[in-house]
């Protein structure tokens, strides 16, 4: 007799699991290692090799300004050794027209009143001195203490250089998603060619062609200063001179802003979960500000923070062309004529700007996006 199919006992299999230790790695992440291979704890990525990282903005902070004070230390020392070498004689800057008139011994006089002969190491030593005492010394060239010329000054390239700093993100990221969103559409051939085009084009060449249009052609707008000449200083008359500066500022730092938001935009746009977003029925502006926005902004915020030695750079040329009375005329000043308390004061500013904004950028980075984690 031949028995059916369907009425032979079924095998019953059982197949063995694997055996799972729980392990340790050298530096104290767990992870269960089978038979098979190992599984690794999610968020773990080469955990045995990947270099000690800082998952707080707060620590991440705290290394940087570890790092920051001995480099500072280090640029200010610098700064007096390259000064030292310079071929101007600082003379011809304290006496002006009258340094070729000058005997000998009025010129020895000087250099003894001035210690201009004083030897670099020496006059970066007192100058460290009077800083730890709250005294950053005298001004030669501006006959001032250089707190008061820091007082007086400062606020004009702060002001003019946060205002554009600012203007130019807003425009840049705006512009930039929207390019990113639409590759290939008439806005971005626009934004993308403008940007091309005004990224070679020097600060000083925009701020000549702002003047000659709008204040000599068209005299909308004054041509520099920051007040009508003999005027006081008013709310009104410093906006209305800051226009043309404010404009020449920011057309200067949009291009490689815009660029740089407008590349992260089209790579978010082809990721997986941007393309899931869209599966789902997400899109427009629901799309853009919770999946692609949050991504794109991070290489933005990192290059607002290498870029700001382009940014101090910018603000000297414009200021020196609209005649802004910023810090960028008393610089040129301090480091024709060796005034070496002012020109430290200037160059270590510049110094702890630069690393306290590339600090604050990768910080941000690391509050906004918690699967980053910065090397310090």
């Amino acid at each position: 007799t031949v028995a059916r199919v369907s009425d032979l006992p079924r095998p019953h299999l059982r197949l063995p699991r694997p055996r799972l230790e729980s392990e340790c790695a050298d530096h104290g992440a767990p992870f269960a290692r089978g038979v098979v291979g190992a599984v690794v704890e999610p968020g773990l990525v080469d955990a045995v090799t990947a270099p000690a990282t800082v998952k707080r903005p707060g620590r991440l902070l705290a290394v940087r300004f570890a790092v920051a004070v001995p480099l500072t230390v280090g640029i200010s020392a610098a700064m007096f050794a390259v000064a030292s070498l310079s071929p101007f004689d600082p003379l011809a800057a304290y006496l002006g027209g009258r340094y070729q008139f000058a005997t000998e011994s009025q010129r020895e006089a000087m250099r003894a009143a001035y210690d201009t002969e004083m030897p670099w190491y020496q006059a970066w030593w007192q100058w460290v001195g009077g800083l730890v005492h709250g005294d950053l010394g005298w001004s030669s060239t501006q006959s001032q203490p250089v707190t008061t010329v820091l007082a007086e000054r400062m606020p004009f390239t702060l002001a003019l250089s946060g205002a554009a700093l600012l203007s130019a993100t807003v425009v840049a990221i705006l512009l930039g998603c929207v390019a990113g969103m639409r590759r290939g559409g008439v806005l971005d051939r626009v934004c993308t060619g403008l940007s091309v085009t005004l990224a070679a084009v020097p600060p000083f060449v925009v701020s000549l062609v702002l003047v000659v249009v709008f204040s000599v052609g068209l005299r909308w707008l004054p041509v520099s200063g920051a007040a009508p000449p003999g005027a006081d200083y008013t709310l009104a008359g410093v906006v209305q001179h800051a226009i043309l500066p404010w404009i020449a500022l920011t057309v200067s730092m949009v291009p490689w802003l815009l660029l740089t938001t407008r590349a992260a935009v089209a790579d978010s746009v082809d990721s997986d979960a941007v393309r899931g977003a869209r599966a789902r029925g997400v899109h427009g502006w629901a799309l853009l500000r919770g999946h692609v926005a949050p991504v794109s902004v991070l290489p933005t915020l990192a290059l607002l923070g290498t870029r700001l030695p382009e940014l101090i750079a910018g603000a000297a040329i414009v200021e020196t062309v609209f005649g802004w009375p910023g810090m960028a005329a008393v610089l040129v000043d301090s480091a024709a004529a060796l005034d070496f308390p002012l020109l430290a004061a200037l160059t270590v500013g510049a110094a702890a700007a630069v690393l306290a904004g590339s600090a604050l950028s990768d910080a941000a980075a690391v509050a906004i996006d918690p699967r980053i984690g910065m090397v310090a």
